[in-house]
């Protein structure tokens, strides 16, 4: 059964219920229009909800400059989203849902009590006082013959006829939190170029580790190490080392420098710093000391505090041949190379790479040849490591999308 809802001047529909649909939300309301959002899952912001588990890390706050080189090859047109809603103005806006907020030792900002689901509780209450209607397990379909919006929910499909939507529909990853990808057919349907969506903040895996790393340490994590990538400056962070490979934080800074690399040729080898606070004279001298009737493990422990996942690992990957003297170990310590052959599926990653390119959109993030669709959020083609990058973007996205929306209202 299909039952049409009458259009009416300043009637606009938002389709994705994430932090870039629910800012655009707010805008829009504030600037008087009558918003209808739609999201296919029970709950809007899950995805926003499952990522504040363990700290909700809603921004950085390093410089600007360093804030906007984390988004690569699409930093200009990301500094433009945030021209007027960077990270101090998202933390300004925080506070005035009544939410208190604090800058970690790592630079990243947290909500006071760490947790997402305070704020998004104290947001949903104010798009409430706003007049938002928030609809769930609506799924959008795609359009009509007539330019209606097709939106299946618990009562079948009905047509949506709007002056204007904007589509917030995420990335690829995460799929059983919302993020599926499914839009992108539906915009390709309309003659809309997009990119192919992968993953990014994602694992990556090795050809084989050897059924003693693998049983032994697979999920321990490799802390206070640094890791390096030719073309890219090395940094200090940790990671764990997975059944397959490694994935965690620091992998996720370099992941689409690792996977651009992949695809270009076949595989990556990034470098792996042990000991990055121990030079490597210093360490060649730790371990050219005589180590008596010590085992090669009891004098790496000894004289340079190597052991367990560390240790195992430069097992695995150094030659034999290093290990007969040990301050010839010293190099491999300092740069032990980690050959990457591809990404872990798309699902699992923590964001995705690829999605409507900023040439379809204007300046209002609207799509060229589709008058009066706009679009925001993680499902336009940009990418950043985690730290907060990715949900700063996505609220600047949302709230661009919402005044280019507005203004091409007004005629």
């Amino acid at each position: 059964m299909t039952t049409a809802i009458a259009p009416t001047a300043h009637h606009v529909a938002i389709i994705g219920g994430g932090p870039a649909g629910l800012m655009a939300a707010e805008v829009l309301a504030q600037g008087g229009v009558r918003v209808e959002l739609f999201d296919a899952m029970p709950s809007v912001g899950r995805k926003f909800l499952l990522a504040g588990v363990g700290g909700m890390n809603i921004t950085h706050s390093e410089p600007r400059d360093a804030f906007i080189g984390r988004y690569g090859e699409r930093q200009a047109e990301v500094a433009t989203l945030l021209a007027d809603f960077d990270a101090d103005t998202l933390r300004e806006w925080i506070h005035g849902l009544g939410i208190d907020t604090f800058v970690g030792t790592s630079g990243r900002v947290f909500p006071s009590d760490m947790k997402a689901a305070p704020l998004l509780r104290a947001w949903l209450r104010r798009l409430r006082e706003l007049g938002v209607s928030i609809h769930t397990r609506s799924r959008w379909l795609g359009w009509n013959d007539d330019g209606s919006l097709r939106i299946a929910g618990a009562d079948g499909e009905r047509a949506l006829a709007a002056a204007a939507c904007l589509l917030a529909l995420g990335g690829g990853s995460w799929a059983r939190l919302g993020s599926d990808g499914a839009w992108t057919r539906l915009l390709q349907a309309r003659g809309i170029e997009v990119a192919a969506l992968k993953p990014s903040n994602c694992g990556f895996e090795v050809a084989a580790w050897s059924e003693h790393l693998r049983t032994r340490f697979a999920g321990a994590p490799l802390k206070n190490v640094a890791l390096g990538l030719t073309g890219e400056d090395a940094r200090i962070g940790e990671f764990v080392l997975t059944a397959g490979g490694i994935e965690g934080s620091l992998v996720y800074a370099f992941s689409a420098a690792i996977r651009r690399a992949i695809e270009t040729d076949g595989q990556a080898v990034v470098h792996l710093d042990l000991l990055p606070q121990m030079p490597l004279a210093r360490l060649q001298q730790a371990l050219g000391k005589p180590r008596g009737k010590h085992s090669m493990a009891k004098h790496l422990h000894r004289q340079a505090g190597l052991d367990g996942v560390k240790a195992a690992l430069l097992r695995e990957l150094a030659p034999a041949a290093a290990f007969a003297e040990p301050a010839a170990l010293a190099p491999w310590i300092k740069a032990l190379p980690i050959t990457l052959l591809r990404t872990r599926p798309l699902d699992e990653a923590i964001s995705s790479a690829g999605g409507v390119p900023f040439e379809a959109l204007d300046a209002g993030l609207m799509l060229k040849a589709l008058p009066g669709v706009f679009c925001a959020g993680e499902m336009l083609d940009w990418e950043a490591p985690t730290g907060g990058y990715l949900l700063t973007a996505c609220f600047a996205s949302g709230r661009v999308a919402a005044h280019g929306l507005l203004n091409w209202l007004k005629p």
